[in-house]
């Protein structure tokens, strides 16, 4: 009988390409790794992994099983959301994970409306950036998490992860408010702006000579805004890098540099110094948890209370995630 615990381990061995990096992210030693695959092989009958230089490769044999490892993952994720549910009344740990303008905005309200109606469920929120959020889910670091994807950086499809449509938020070019906008905006909050640009790319080949501000490299945030930026014309000369748009608009508003950001990370009082213009892409948020765990009353209980904290100009805007 092949060990569940084992195929768990062949299965992010396929994810993440070395033996290094699945005992680095399962908090196991490299060596404990190894001989736990060995075993699996061991009990397969055949080889499963070949190696080629440091990176280890799955044979067809190991590609097949990791097929069925994630079809036996999925129905023990169901088996533990039907017991969850005959148990009845909900209790223990729902580790979350969000990025910080919806950590900021609408996470808070959720976990009120959470501990109103669940009060013996404990939620856990870690910030967690969306580009390590699969990882996290299927090491089973988070239980569930808030992901988002623009047009320019579209969401890849996580084999063994289900990820529901939550909203769809406009994104803003901020500039500082002395300097020259290509689409003749004005200063505000991001409602004041409600038709997008004719030109999306105008807007922001205006600023190709400008110092840009960005998320730091690695996020999907900063590959938005390089390849949106390029897809212009042009490369951004990125001179500061961060990761709160709060401070992002600080920047703008101090004459550090342009910058684009999503219309939850403008929220707040309008601020003169920094002028907005509505762009025609978009972000858009989903709720990612393992596939099978869609049931599991803690998972569905989180998702309702979050849907239910969606600010209203956002509710309306359901997109695929």
């Amino acid at each position: 009988m092949l060990d569940v615990r084992r195929l768990r381990l062949l299965r992010e061995l396929a994810r993440r390409g070395t033996i290094a990096a699945v005992a680095e992210a399962l908090s196991f030693s490299p060596s404990a790794v190894s001989q736990q695959l060995g075993v699996l092989e061991r009990e397969a009958g055949l080889p499963l992994l070949e190696r080629t230089g440091r990176r280890v490769r799955l044979t067809p044999a190991g590609e097949n099983l990791v097929r069925h490892a994630e079809a036996v993952l999925e129905r023990l994720e169901q088996a533990d959301a039907d017991l969850a549910e005959a148990r009845g009344g909900l209790s223990g740990a729902l580790r979350i994970g969000a990025f910080p303008t919806a950590t900021r905005t609408i996470v808070p309200a959720a976990l009120v409306a959470l501990a109103r109606r669940h009060p013996g469920l404990e939620p856990m929120v870690c910030e967690t950036d969306p580009a390590a959020v699969a990882h996290a889910l299927r090491a089973g670091d988070l239980d569930v998490a808030l992901v988002h994807a623009y047009d320019f950086v579209p969401a890849e499809r996580e084999p063994g992860l289900t990820t529901e449509p939550l909203y769809r938020e406009a994104m803003y070019l901020a500039e500082p408010a002395r300097g020259t906008s290509a689409t003749g905006g004005t200063p505000g909050a991001p409602g004041a702006e409600v038709c997008p640009p004719p030109d999306q790319g105008a807007a922001l080949r205006a600023h190709a000579a400008s110092p840009w501000i960005t998320a730091t490299p690695g996020t999907l945030c900063h590959t938005m805004t390089v390849r949106a930026c390029q897809a212009a014309g042009f490369t951004p000369r990125v001179r500061h890098r961060m990761d709160d748009f709060a401070a992002v608009l600080a920047l703008v508003a101090a004459g550090q540099g342009v910058a684009v950001v999503p219309q939850l990370g403008a929220t707040g009082p309008a601020d003169p110094a920094v002028h907005l213009t509505r762009l025609v892409m978009q972000r858009r948020t989903g709720l990612a948890f393992r596939s099978g765990a869609g049931a599991h009353p803690a998972v569905a209980a989180f998702g309702e209370a979050l849907r239910a904290a969606v600010p209203p100009d956002l509710a309306g805007s359901r997109a695929e995630a």
